[in-house]
């Protein structure tokens, strides 16, 4: 693959020339890891969208408050990695990205899972995790293809029934977040890897009544006889 890793103590913004590279498939914008850096771009250029050929963008940890609208013409975008920035929302054109199959937006401003993230039907990753989400649209439903969902450290009080029609989910983190109670439906995600797997769902750091967490712990059988006994009553 063509590569392009951009990087520098101050990173401040892309270097013009990078948009003429119109055969790029990767562009990396990240500071290592290892490096505590965090660089200060906060705009990502609109003439992002002259490379068309892109599989895979990079921008983790910058400062970025925006994505261009130009983002939507990246038609061959496969992953696209946006924590640790500052974003409150995002482009409407983000929901043409549908080859898109793994997005990162851990640790930005989000106060609500935004619509156009709804309409990415390719993707099997999400990652919003240490936002400000209060509420998960009914429209989760059509990311069908989805198996790994991450919601910890938001502001949750409920999930839609929707959630539940998932049923490709093999991870779903929410703990951390203010959930009193699960959609009745809850136990029809069996291809959670509950039991085996103890980090494939997790529901920590809840004030959880129904069903109470001792329920949850035994995994999507437990939670279907407790919604059927309550149904009984």
């Amino acid at each position: 693959k063509k590569k392009l890793k951009i990087s520098g103590r101050e990173l401040l913004s892309v270097p013009i020339q990078v948009f003429g590279l119109d055969q790029l498939q990767v562009l990396e914008m990240s500071p290592e890891r290892e490096s505590c850096l965090r660089y200060r771009m906060e705009l990502l250029p609109q003439e992002i969208g002259r490379l068309r050929n892109l599989t895979c963008l990079y921008v983790d940890s910058n400062n970025l408050k925006k994505i261009p609208a130009e983002i939507g013409t990246l038609s061959r975008l496969e992953r696209l990695t946006l924590s640790n920035n500052s974003l409150s929302s995002l482009p409407a054109e983000m929901g043409a990205l549908q080859r898109l199959h793994s997005l990162h937006l851990a640790n930005n401003s989000l106060t609500e899972l935004p619509a156009p993230l709804c309409q990415l039907r390719s993707l099997t990753f999400l990652d919003v995790s240490d936002n400000k989400i209060d509420t998960i649209p009914p429209s989760i439903r059509h990311l069908e293809k989805l198996e790994t969902l991450l919601l910890l450290f938001n502001s949750l009080e409920s999930l839609p029934e929707d959630v539940c029609l998932l049923r490709n989910l093999h991870t779903l983190w929410l703990g951390n977040n203010h959930l009193r109670s699960l959609p009745a439906a809850f136990g029809e995600l069996t291809n959670l890897d509950w039991g085996y797997n103890y980090c494939s769902c997790n529901f920590e750091g809840n004030p959880l009544e129904s069903p109470p967490p001792e329920v949850c712990s035994r995994g999507p059988k437990g939670i279907r006889d407790y919604f059927s006994s309550l149904c009984r009553i």
